[in-house]
Formats: C-alpha cells, structure tokens, sequence
C-alpha cells in the first residue's frame, strides 16, 4: 500500500512539474523608449506633445496615421511603375525562394501537427525454414502496426507550436523580401527618371555651347578672337559630349538593374517623365515634396508594420517553444502500441490456416543518464533563448535608426532644393549676361566659359539633389514598414 502511495506521489509531482511546459509565449523583451530619436533640435521624431500637435514631416500627434498603412500601389500612382512591381513581384527570383520556403514551413508545421496522430504501418513478413531431414516449415505473418505517443509533458506541444514561430518567420522574411524588391524597383525608376533629365539638360546644353563655339570660331575666322579661346570653347563642348555618352551608358546599366529584378532579358524600360508622376509632380521652390505627405506615425506601430521586427519576435517565440521542449526531454516519454493481424506461426507450432494475432504493450522511458545530452540540449536552447531577445532589441533599434536616417536624408534633400534652384537662376543669368558682354568685347572667353561650366554642374546638382529627395521618402516608407502588402 505505501509502494502504491509513493507511485501515485511521484506521478502526481511529475504531472504538477510539467503543468508550465504547456504554457504559451509571451513576448515579454522590453523595447527602447524613443525608438526614431530626435531631430537636429532634440525633439523627438513621431509624435509629440506640442501645442499645434504637430511634428516633423507634418504628422499629426492625435492621428497616429503612418505611411506604412498605405500598400504600394497606393504609395507609387505612376501606372508604369505599377506594371513593373507587379512584374518583380510575379517573376523575381529571390522573392520565389522566399515563397517556396514559406511553402516548405507549412509542409514542416503540417508534419508537426500529425505527431498527435497514431502511426500505423503494415508489415508483412515471411519465413521459410527447414531442421536436418524434417521438411520445410513456412511461417507468415500479415499484422497492422499501430503506436502512439502520448504528449503528457508537452514534447509534442512545444514542436508544433515551433514549427509554427518558424513558418510565421519564413512568412515574415517573405514580406520583407517583398518591400525590398518593391523599394529597389521604385529607386531604379526613378533613378532613370532623373538620369532622363539629365540627359535633356545635357542635350540642351550640347546645343548652346554647340552655338557658342560656332560663335566664337566666326569671331577667330574674322580676326575678332584668338585660336586659344576656340580651343577652349571647343574642348568644353566635348566634355559635354563625354557626359552625355556616359549619361547613356548609366541609363543602359540601370534598365539592365530593373531586368534583373524582373527577370527578364536586357531591353529598354518604359518610364514616364520626371515630374508627372505624384511622388515627384510637388517639387517647386520651397521644398521637395507636399509636407503632408510624409506621416511617421507612432514608434509602437511600427513593431506590427515591420517584417523584420516582427521576424524577429518569432524567433523568440521559436526559441521559447524549443526550451520548453528541450525541458520536456528530462520527464518520461510514454508511448502506446499494438499489433492486429494474421499468423500461422503460434510459438514453435505451424498451424494452417493462420489464427488472429493480438497484443498491446505500453512503455515508459525515463531518462537517466544519457552522457549530458538531454542537459545540454537545454542549456543551448535557453542560450539561444537569451540571443533571440537580444537580436530583437537590436532590430528594434536599427529600425529606428533607419527612420531617422531616412527623416535626415529627407530634410537634407528639402534644404538644398531652394538652394540649388535660386543658384540655377543665378547662374543663368550669369551665364546670358557674360555671354552678352563676350559679344560686345566686355568680357573674355574665360569668364563665359566658366559661367556656363558652373550653370551645367548646378542644373545636373539640382537634378541628382531631387532624386536624393525622392530616395529618402521611399527609404521612409519601407523603414516604417511599407510595401508588404
């Protein structure tokens, strides 16, 4: 009676023991406090507390609106590249590994979920056998296999719920594969835009100084100018003739970038024109683009519009899932099986025809010692635990730290626009005046040379400096969490 009383002991401290290895996760990893920083005056970036409730980009504090909230196509208007998106999306290479492992996962989660089920297995087997000058004894057996694992210390619970955090990664790595392919089309494109524009400016400008020489060349032929203002006029035209040439071959590499990412054969992108699209059509003196339009929203959102964040967090929930597992692995494993079939092989006696044969065992293992596997296991696995939590504070952090990178970058680009655009007006006028003087004998070859030198560097700033301004919101939108869905 007391064995019997120490038995149901043990058994229930065991059960009470293993009650917490079916607990769920929780994240539970404290995240940094004001996770976008500050600006360059200290305040911070997101909401604020001020009395116009308003902060930097225009975001109203009351709102908590994001641009991440807006799906891509509802971010790049532009139908042309709309079309090429959604050609990436269909066709990239990197973004169809990341679907067929998504697809993998499954398999693996449905795999997890059948352990709860009964394995069954049919097993036929023979035997032919003969003793000295006896004649040959044949034996079969024709029986159905069946055992089952029983999941009383949550073994089998941890796996699956595992292998779930790790399809919920794969899915998560799928989305952020996504925003980046959709990211990196987008800069490409504009990126051609701008490039577009500089050739114009460059064409343009081909054709003045094409003027200009032809000018200055009927001035020498008359005894009006010297052959060293010719030569410098000259040699100034064929450096933009150089420019355009390598203007063309960047256009070439970056439409070769986008087939890439389409994967398609080399072949010429269709684009529209810099300006007519609504993510550039805002640029005008005094600033890049609407100010309404850039909206951070509130730091906590973007823990849930972020797929790496949100990656990261179920890596912890994995490696949550596979401590409690590897806890499991000290309590006893049960397993049930049993045997249903036919057999004329009864002990050493051969009956024709064969009998119904039936048996059922149970086995406990507990394990004991097993050369510091099972301890180990354990160790690595809260490790593991311990590193995930940290890799998502990191993550948090960096996330941040693109925010902010992208706010700044955005601001940068705002500034330098007026600035750029006041001196392309100056130096045009520069430019026209000292030419006007050059033709009354007022001025030398020199000074026009160099107004016109100092207009093209500045027309081709100003127009590098837009596409810097339009890379920067794009680099908000996907550091918030954008162009998932």
């Amino acid at each position: 009676m007391k064995l019997k009383n120490i038995i149901i002991a043990a058994a229930a401290g065991l059960l009470l023991t293993s009650c917490g290895l079916f607990k769920k996760y929780e994240q539970q990893t404290e995240t940094p406090v004001n996770i976008f920083g500050t600006d360059d005056q200290g305040r911070p970036l997101g909401p604020s507390a001020a009395a116009d409730g308003s902060v930097l980009g225009g975001f109203p504090a009351e709102t908590g609106t994001s641009l991440a909230q807006l799906s891509w196509r509802e971010f790049f208007t532009d139908p042309q590249l709309q079309q090429l998106i959604e050609q990436a999306l269909a066709n990239n290479t990197d973004l169809n590994s990341a679907r067929i492992a998504v697809e993998k996962s499954e398999a693996a989660l449905k795999m997890a979920k059948m352990a709860y089920l009964p394995a069954l297995y049919l097993s036929p087997q023979g035997t032919l056998s003969k003793f000295d000058s006896n004649p040959w004894a044949k034996a079969y057996e024709l029986p159905l296999q069946l055992s089952v694992d029983l999941d009383l210390f949550g073994g089998i619970t941890n796996k699956k719920r595992a292998a779930k955090a790790v399809l919920l990664q794969t899915q998560m790595n799928a989305d952020a594969v996504r925003s980046n392919l959709v990211s990196t089309v987008a800069q490409q494109y504009y990126l051609l835009q701008v490039l577009d524009l500089q050739l114009d400016i460059l064409t343009q400008t081909d054709g003045l100084w094409k003027a200009s020489l032809d000018t200055q060349k009927s001035l020498w032929e008359n005894g009006k100018a010297y052959s060293t203002a010719v030569n410098q006029m000259e040699s100034s035209y064929l450096d933009v003739k150089t420019q355009i040439v390598d203007t063309r071959r960047w256009i070439r590499a970056v439409e070769n970038n986008i087939c890439v990412l389409l994967a398609i054969t080399p072949q010429r992108i269709s684009r529209s024109r810099w300006g007519t699209s609504p993510m550039n059509q805002h640029q005008s003196q005094d600033g890049l683009f609407d100010a309404d339009f850039l909206k951070v929203g509130v730091p906590a959102a973007l823990l849930e519009n972020r797929p790496d964040i949100r990656m990261a967090n179920f890596a912890m929930e994995e490696a949550f899932y596979n401590t409690q597992a590897a806890r499991a692995a000290f309590f006893p494993s049960v397993t049930l099986s049993g045997t249903l079939g036919w057999t004329n092989s009864g002990g050493g006696i051969i009956a024709n025809p064969g009998k119904l044969l039936l048996n059922f065992v149970g086995q406990l293992v507990q394990p004991i010692f097993a050369r510091g596997k099972i301890r180990a296991n354990h160790k690595i696995a809260k490790l593991t635990e311990e590193d995930m939590q940290k890799k998502y504070v990191q993550t948090i952090i960096d996330a941040g730290n693109q925010v902010n990178e992208a706010m700044a970058d955005y601001q940068g680009a705002q500034e330098k626009h007026a600035y750029y655009h006041r001196q392309v007006e100056v130096l045009r006028d520069a430019y026209a005046g000292t030419h006007e003087l050059m033709d009354n004998g007022k001025a030398s070859y020199l000074e026009v040379l160099t107004a016109q030198e100092s207009l093209l560097q500045s027309q081709l700033n100003e127009a590098m400096n837009m596409y810097d301004g339009a890379q920067a919101v794009i680099a908000l939108y996907i550091a918030l969490g954008g162009g998932a869905k």
